[in-house]
């Protein structure tokens, strides 16, 4: 495969951008209407729906969609025992990962007697997706039941596609069981989608759905975001990614190896290079010549490598310049230090540092999450955590000395707005005690 090399330094700004472009997102007007046919007939005919879709596309006809109490106990038996241990481990990391974080309660006094504070709730109901595609994900639904548990949502709900046997992937059932969540459906795609936001007959009506998929269920995920019956969603998404930097003193089998790993995901992958040295750049394309001819997903990785691009930076202070500018999914530095550089980094949803730091530990056991933001939206959206299956609430409570204090600012601000009302249920307060007062 020939891989080419691009010289940051001799590419005017319009070569700048369109080396860093990203395909283009579900843009097949087509594919918007089929995946909006699927949402009305799901909302419209439920389960009916549901199992018609399945028939078409999974190409299995499912009469129960709920999972039941003796496929998790098959599946718990049709699992190795090695691949239990590993599932097990990957729920431990990342509950101790999640579980870290500070508390999201708090309580301050703004001024003497007005006490503001804010509280947090779970989410009452949470839909989560795990596909399936070219290969079962365990992994997600490790993912994404575990900070879901720990967050504390009453109601959590799985979907995934089922087999052609008509059964769910044993190892997700495992780590979903395993991970806190015993209510799975066999159901996959845009229909699963639709069927969380909107309800059906067997599957209830979530408040937000998280998880990946393909260009169906991203088009869905957006779809119902922006309608009012729907429900909200945890990111957008896109094709997988990842960015290595890497100077004169990386491994170039490293580096072929973590571009291949992403590269494997899928053909629409995307994998990027950017090194400070052009020899290591030409050792690293020899790498993945080697490395990518015993690879059983070879194909695909071939076709996420037609759009890989590799860069020839500066300096690290360019090569971080221009990572901040993609905003990559995943980010890993393999250079002399970095540490001294991590300060740098400003946008990527998860960061690899050193070379014994490969991405294929984040997307399974080291504990972070691997559910990310892609296609650029590192720059305003961050990985999942248990924080998104909450929402906070404000509360504040007022003195009688509180309020008097600071209605003077709450009148002027009102003033300024034209609002009377609003001045008014703060001027009657305190007229209407002025008044008792005197009137003693």
């Amino acid at each position: 495969m020939e891989l080419k090399v691009h010289n940051w330094q001799l590419l005017d700004p319009a070569q700048r951008r369109e080396l860093m472009q990203r395909p283009a997102l579900y843009d097949d007007r087509g594919l918007r209407d089929s995946v909006r046919a699927i949402l009305e007939s799901v909302r419209a005919r439920g389960d009916a729906a549901l199992q018609e879709f399945t028939e078409r596309y999974d190409r299995v006809t499912i009469e129960t969609l709920r999972v039941s109490e003796a496929e998790f106990a098959a599946a718990e038996q049709s699992v190795p025992g090695t691949a239990i241990e590993a599932i097990q481990l990957a729920i431990d990391n990342v509950r101790r990962f999640h579980e870290a974080r500070p508390s999201s309660n708090y309580e301050i006094e703004t001024m003497p007697g007005i006490h503001c504070r804010r509280i947090a709730q779970p989410i009452d109901a949470v839909g989560l997706y795990v596909p399936a595609g070219s290969a079962p994900l365990p992994s997600t639904a490790v993912m994404l039941t575990v900070p879901a548990a720990i967050a504390g949502c009453p109601r959590r709900l799985l979907c995934t596609p089922p087999r052609r046997d008509g059964t769910a992937d044993a190892a997700v059932l495992v780590a979903a069981r395993r991970g806190g969540v015993s209510e799975v459906y066999k159901v996959g795609g845009a229909q699963a989608i639709a069927a969380m936001a909107y309800g059906t007959e067997t599957i209830a009506k979530v408040n937000k759905i998280f998880g990946p998929g393909n260009a169906w269920v991203t088009a869905a995920k957006s779809m119902l975001a922006a309608d009012a019956a729907g429900a909200a969603i945890d990111m957008p998404a896109g094709p997988s990614e990842v960015l290595i930097i890497a100077d004169e003193l990386a491994t170039p089998e490293f580096v072929a190896a973590d571009l291949l790993s992403q590269a494997e995901h899928g053909g629409d992958s995307q994998v990027i290079l950017i090194t400070t040295c052009q020899q290591l750049a030409i050792r690293v394309i020899s790498e993945v010549d080697q490395q990518i001819a015993s690879l059983p997903r070879r194909a695909i990785a071939m076709s996420a490598l037609q759009s890989c691009r590799i860069i020839v930076a500066s300096d690290i202070a360019d090569a971080i310049a221009i990572s901040n500018q993609y905003a990559p999914e995943h980010l890993l530095l393999q250079v002399r230090d970095p540490h001294a550089v991590l300060h740098s980094i400003r946008n990527a949803g998860s960061i690899f540092l050193g070379d014994w730091s490969p991405e294929s530990v984040g997307d399974y056991c080291s504990g972070t999450n691997h559910v990310l933001p892609t296609y650029g939206s590192a720059r305003s959206f961050s990985g999942l955590s248990v924080d998104q299956f909450m929402r906070h609430m404000t509360v504040q409570e007022l003195s009688e000395d509180g309020l008097r204090s600071i209605a003077p600012a709450v009148l002027a601000l009102a003033g300024l707005e034209g609002l009377d009302a609003h001045a008014a249920a703060v001027s009657r307060r305190i007229q209407q005690r002025s008044d008792s007062k005197a009137s003693r």
